[in-house]
């Protein structure tokens, strides 16, 4: 009766060798409250079409059709079905297999590997160099259908892209993986095909008669955004002309330090909008194990929590810009690692914005980071050089995703490193945050953002001990948890 409930509550009942599950299965088809939709496929919807169902349902029917299979190809780069209805799947054999309103194509190829994305529903993702050589082998459409593979054309924009963006040193670094991937995969040819365009990408250099900085800056493939740059100064000299108290750790055993890094994570990520109840993120951290309706958001919160729960990660900063970028990379790929459409670890490659807020063009984000590290490295304070990097991370904006939540990550590391109390951004001061951030963005005012980070750095510095209920009932009693008007922090 228990699974006869549950199938009834599931859009996508999928057939099973169990014959105690065929029994409640065929009883329900005969009552008309499930229908068969495709080969193994069922479904409890019997209003909208096998197409609708199908499109909406697609991942998680190929991930119980064909488990662990790559998206690959063009599939990919797109992450959907093409406008044909053609979706391609790298496989233990070839075949293409009909479902209403779209066709999978199953190549017979290598299966997920280290290097590859795991996706949901037991599905991977090739990952970025791997598709970019499976991309560069030879497909043609075939009765109606689109090649398996992108123009050549749009393999050579991605990586003019990528070395705008992660420059000269970005793009031989992912030549370089993409060397073992090929050797891995036998995709020698084709590494050879990659390897010619990337060459051909670097033969520009800088004229030696430059003397702009600006100027030698676009030459050198850094250009950066001089309206942000200057934003960066005039914080840079605010927190320089200050005084800021040092506050020491206070949460010094690994089970107080977890403890405040589970609360900073569950933080984090609800200001972004991954919105758990406390006690279910909670479960998430401890168990390790994703909520099954909600794997990406549950992920979101484990990866976050890997990252600020390690005191020896957290104590990392950057020494040198090309650090700088090569830490955020880092962070950025374990945070993400469950949104592979977000590009875990890689810049933005097209520009992003809040509202009417434009963020650093995806052109400008390499220099302007290490212009800005500039500034950052002239800092003493572990304060100052925590809020400036902080702000400066939120101004680029480098990541399709994640921005807020790596720049608070950032931002606590620098306090790590000087063993100093981390801080806390709690859900009832999210608006007094963001707004601080845009007074600075907008009106060139770093006072506010100043006064607002040391307001909530006194607040981060009583959330100590490691007993879970405590902290909480704590949280509670400053309102850390209300979302709304009407309630502001206190403690």
């Amino acid at each position: 009766m228990a699974k006869n409930n549950m199938i009834n509550v599931l859009e996508i009942v999928m057939a099973s060798s169990d014959k105690k599950d065929a029994n409640p299965k065929s009883s329900m088809i005969k009552d008309g409250t499930l229908r068969k939709i495709a080969p193994k496929v069922y479904t409890t919807n019997m209003e909208d079409s096998p197409e609708t169902i199908v499109a909406r349902n697609l991942f998680y029917i190929l991930g119980q059709l064909f488990p662990h299979a790559v998206i690959s190809h063009r599939s990919a780069f797109e992450l959907k079905q093409t406008e044909t209805g053609d979706i391609f799947l790298t496989y233990n054999y070839s075949r293409n297999v009909s479902l209403p309103g779209i066709t999978v194509h199953l190549l017979e190829g290598p299966m997920g590997t280290e290097h590859d994305m795991p996706f949901i529903e037991n599905l991977f993702v090739s990952s970025n160099e791997r598709r970019m050589l499976e991309n560069l082998q030879k497909g043609r459409a075939r009765n109606g259908s689109v090649s398996k593979c992108m123009p050549r054309e749009v393999i050579e924009e991605n990586l003019e892209k990528m070395l705008q963006v992660n420059g000269e040193t970005g793009i031989n670094a992912f030549r370089d993986k993409a060397r073992d991937v090929a050797k891995e995969l036998g995709m020698d040819g084709e590494f050879e095909a990659l390897n010619s365009i990337v060459s051909a990408l670097l033969t520009t250099k800088p004229s030696a008669i430059l003397t702009s900085p600006k100027a030698v800056a676009r030459a050198n493939g850094l250009p950066y955004d001089g309206e942000r740059v200057k934003l960066f100064e005039l914080l840079f000299k605010a927190l320089k002309n200050d005084v800021f108290a040092d506050i020491d750790e206070p949460n010094q055993t690994t089970a107080e330090f977890r403890n405040f890094a589970f609360f900073e994570s569950y933080f984090s990520n609800y200001i972004e909008g991954t919105e758990f109840e406390i006690e279910e993120a909670w479960e998430i951290v401890e168990t390790g194990k994703p909520m099954p309706a909600r794997n990406a958001d549950s992920h979101d919160v484990l990866g976050t929590f890997q990252i600020v729960a390690s005191r020896r990660e957290m104590r990392r900063t950057p020494q040198t810009a090309e650090e700088l970028i090569e830490i955020l990379q880092e962070r950025h790929r374990v945070m993400m690692a469950a949104r592979p459409d977000r590009d875990p670890g890689m810049f933005k490659m097209k520009n992003n914005h809040a509202g009417d807020t434009h963020f650093v063009d995806y052109t400008l984000v390499r220099g302007t980071l290490m212009k800005g590290f500039e500034y950052y490295q002239a800092l003493e304070s572990p304060f100052a050089k925590a809020l400036f990097m902080l702000f400066m991370i939120s101004e680029v904006h480098p990541f399709n995703d994640g921005n807020g939540r790596i720049s608070r990550i950032m931002m606590n590391a620098e306090l790590v490193h000087a063993d100093q109390s981390k801080i806390i951004i709690p859900t009832v001061f999210r608006e007094d945050y963001l707004n601080a951030l845009r007074r600075l963005t907008r009106k060139g005012d770093p006072s506010v953002i100043v006064r607002a980070i040391s307001r909530v750095r006194q607040f981060s510095s009583n959330i100590t001990g490691e007993d879970f209920e405590a902290t909480k009932e704590y949280l509670e009693k400053c309102y850390a948890f209300k979302d709304g008007d009407g309630y502001i922090l206190r403690f």
